[in-house]
């Protein structure tokens, strides 16, 4: 089937290479323009609109799809199917209808519709996720389910590990829906309305640990924003301390304290304690607890 692929993140350029490779290789790639990225602001490509450059396949960078030209340059790209994967912008009308629209969407629908599913899958403690391909329409995620694949998540599971293995996975589904549509086998599931849940986009205030929570939950926040965007601790004097892993201990330590013992770093919560294993100290890089406690004094909490 000839495609036009639309994705920006890490995710959808893994499952881009994975398209590239399959007799569904697109003609076009739609990312959205560069953005300033970095302490530099230095205009950095998405990552899919880099795959696409490796890859030697045509790139249109678009503020948005549903502008004139850009559709009337998918269309020139005459697909059978128009392929979306973590985009990031929404899909109107008329280009909704204008083409066969499948969606690689990173959890099991009707659970976690939304910007965050991986985060917030995490997050929530679930057991396992996985990736559906679906048929894109007007509702967000509301579409029918073609195809699916459900993964477990470990006990120690990053965001990291967990996207890397549901961008592959993803790949792989949808080669095998575009080889169904091409024998006109694929057929869609309605998802179950009553079951659905919504994964909101991350909020900046999410990112503080709360020691007055359970320390389970610290620990799987920890999980869910490594390394991506990144957990931290408030310190007294204001500064952030960021926790990149750290997991949760049955200790009894007063919520908010702070306690140094053969090299690790506890930190009280309201139920049990967060052990932390790797700290990013202020303007510094991520170090074991070990070499933070060799140059930094415990941090006070407030």
């Amino acid at each position: 089937m000839s495609t036009v692929y639309l994705g920006t993140s890490d995710f959808a350029a893994t499952v881009l290479r994975r398209l590239a490779s399959s007799e569904h290789r697109p003609a076009l790639v739609v990312t959205p323009p560069d953005r300033p990225q970095g302490r530099g602001r230095k205009l950095t490509p998405p990552p899919t609109a880099a795959a696409a450059a490796e890859l030697g396949i045509e790139l249109l960078q678009a503020e948005d799809v549903n502008a004139d030209a850009a559709r009337e340059r998918i269309a020139a790209a005459s697909p059978t199917a128009v392929v979306v994967c973590a985009f990031g912008q929404l899909i109107r009308e008329p280009l909704l209808s204008e083409h066969l629209m499948l969606n690689v969407h990173p959890s099991l629908l009707p659970r976690w519709r939304g910007a965050a599913p991986i985060e917030r899958a995490i997050m929530a403690g679930d057991r396992r996720t996985g990736v559906c391909v679906m048929k894109l329409v007007a509702g967000l995620d509301a579409g029918p389910v073609a195809l699916s694949s459900e993964v477990p998540i470990g006990a120690d599971t990053d965001f990291e590990a967990l996207s890397s293995t549901l961008a592959g996975i993803g790949g792989e589904l949808l080669v095998g829906a575009l080889n169904l549509a091409a024998e006109g086998r694929l057929e869609f599931t309605e998802q179950d309305e009553a079951s659905v849940t919504y994964a909101e986009k991350i909020e900046a205030p999410e990112r503080r640990l709360d020691p007055a929570r359970p320390a389970t939950e610290l620990a799987a926040k920890v999980r869910a924003l490594t390394p991506h965007i990144g957990a931290y601790l408030e310190t007294a004097d204001g500064e952030r301390l960021g926790v990149r892993r750290a997991r949760a201990v049955d200790v009894s330590l007063r919520s908010g304290a702070v306690q140094s013992e053969w090299g690790a770093l506890l930190v009280g919560c309201c139920r049990g304690a967060l052990r932390l294993e790797v700290v990013q100290p202020p303007g510094g890089k991520p170090m074991p607890v070990e070499a933070y406690l060799r140059g930094h004094s415990l941090p006070k909490l407030p």
